[in-house]
């Protein structure tokens, strides 16, 4: 008998699994774009370790650390801004690929938000809340 299945509240597990895929379609967007598809120099660019802040929060958000959740959902607003700059100013394929990194950002921000919400909700429901003090 798993207790932490049967306790989870229901969309907990969709919002996880959705964040994490759409951090996982950033890092491997990023990789493709900046070596493969549409680097800024040919053969690649160094642009590339851009993804490696992204591989930071993986361990959380597969551990389902509440912490994790919260931070990375203001974290994916430095990429969304190089989405919306990059989509704006740059010719084909750089742009779609720009516009690809748009949608996955506001994925992950919207899969983040809903999950912290929810577990939120859950606790305060349980009685295991513990609201922040005031000074």
């Amino acid at each position: 008998m798993n207790t932490i299945t049967e306790n989870t509240p229901p969309g907990v597990d969709f919002t996880r699994w959705l964040a994490v895929g759409s951090l996982l379609g950033l890092i491997v967007l990023g990789l493709l774009w900046e070596l493969w598809l549409a680097p800024l120099r040919p053969g690649g660019s160094w642009w590339v370790i851009k993804v490696l802040p992204l591989c930071i929060p993986l361990a959380g958000l597969l551990k389902n650390r509440m912490y994790t959740y919260r931070w990375v959902s203001m974290l994916v607003w430095l990429y969304f801004t190089e989405g919306v700059m990059r989509a704006w100013g740059d010719a084909w394929p750089s742009n779609g690929l720009a516009g690809l990194q748009i949608l996955l950002c506001t994925t992950l921000f919207v899969a983040c938000a809903l999950h912290v919400r929810i577990r939120f909700k859950a606790a305060k429901a349980t009685g295991n809340f513990v609201p922040v003090p005031r000074d």
